[in-house]
């Protein structure tokens, strides 16, 4: 885990995408006209109680995927928007349940090289969908921002 997230409880997978989101925007919100919207968000996938995070090499991409394999895990986004010196957060998650994946699957998907920079080592909207066999919840939250969530979250703040 990063150091960001070392300073939050690891168990509460809600809280921590929310919190890192506000980090996100406070970074900037402050240097910014008020006028402006900031929008901050991030997203884990969470596996028994365990994030899965951005893969450091090879060998935590197969561990990942192995991990994934013939499993259910939740992908959780937290986004945060800043207008106006008013700041709100919000999370969603969704439920992604994987086939069995081969030794030969993650070989052969190693080899696009999608899996490199992507929270739990796959990519929703590219080669790492033919591991899916189920997703309850938003799709746009598993590629990584909710659209809904945050149409929502800006008419709230628009107001």
């Amino acid at each position: 885990p990063s150091m960001v997230e070392e300073e939050f409880n690891l168990t509460n997978p809600s809280y921590l995408v929310m919190q890192i989101a506000k980090l996100k925007v406070n970074d900037i919100a402050n240097k910014m006209d008020r006028e402006c919207i900031i929008v901050g968000a991030d997203t884990i996938v969470y596996l028994k109680n365990e994030i899965l995070g951005k893969p450091k090499d090879v060998s935590e991409i197969r561990e990942q995927l192995r991990k994934l394999s013939n499993s259910s895990h939740y992908v959780y986004t937290g986004i945060a928007i800043w207008y106006k010196k008013e700041l709100i957060s919000n999370y969603t998650k969704s439920c992604v349940t994987f086939s069995e994946i081969s030794e030969n699957d993650i070989k052969e998907y190693l080899k696009t090289k999608e899996p490199m920079d992507k929270a739990g080592a796959y990519g929703i909207q590219g080669f790492g969908s033919q591991f899916v066999s189920k997703i309850s919840g938003c799709y746009f939250n598993v590629m990584g921002f909710p659209v809904s969530l945050f149409y929502e979250m800006l008419k709230e703040i628009m107001e």
